[in-house]
């Protein structure tokens, strides 16, 4: 009986005016990302930034390991700005903007998964951590 009691709970529940809002939103694609953020910089080739589709541009840098473009990225590199400039920017959508712009290069890099995720996060730390040993060093 207690069961029956969780099952018709949960479903009204759900049935509530505001009920799917409480969910997280949905991730943006990478080419969204690109469009809303990265474009300003990557459309032109602002500061050295590669633009979108050209390969004599990504090249060294897609020489990296996905993970590890990912995180320098992420966390500033260059005269990049961390996150790209848009501090609420998830993660994992930076991620798949970086996926994406690599596509356009030639790259055969895929959406992050889980697994990715986590070699990414590792990476953010390792930058991280080489970021604060050189500004210790100034």
């Amino acid at each position: 009986m207690n069961t029956l009691y969780a099952v018709i709970f949960a479903g009204t529940y759900a049935l509530l005016p505001g009920a799917a809002s409480a969910q997280a939103p949905a991730l943006k694609s990478g080419e969204q990302v690109y469009k809303e953020t990265c474009v300003a910089c990557h459309a032109t080739g602002v500061l050295k930034a590669p633009k979108l589709g050209d390969k004599k541009d990504w090249g060294p840098l897609l020489k990296e390991p996905q993970a590890v473009l990912t995180a320098d990225g992420w966390v500033g590199v260059r005269d990049m700005p961390a996150k790209g400039g848009k501090p609420d920017l998830a993660l994992e959508e930076f991620a798949r903007a970086v996926a994406h712009m690599a596509r356009a290069a030639g790259a055969r890099w895929q959406d992050p998964n889980a697994a990715m995720m986590k070699q990414i996060q590792a990476a953010e730390k390792k930058a991280l951590d080489k970021k604060a040993k050189e500004k210790n060093k100034k």
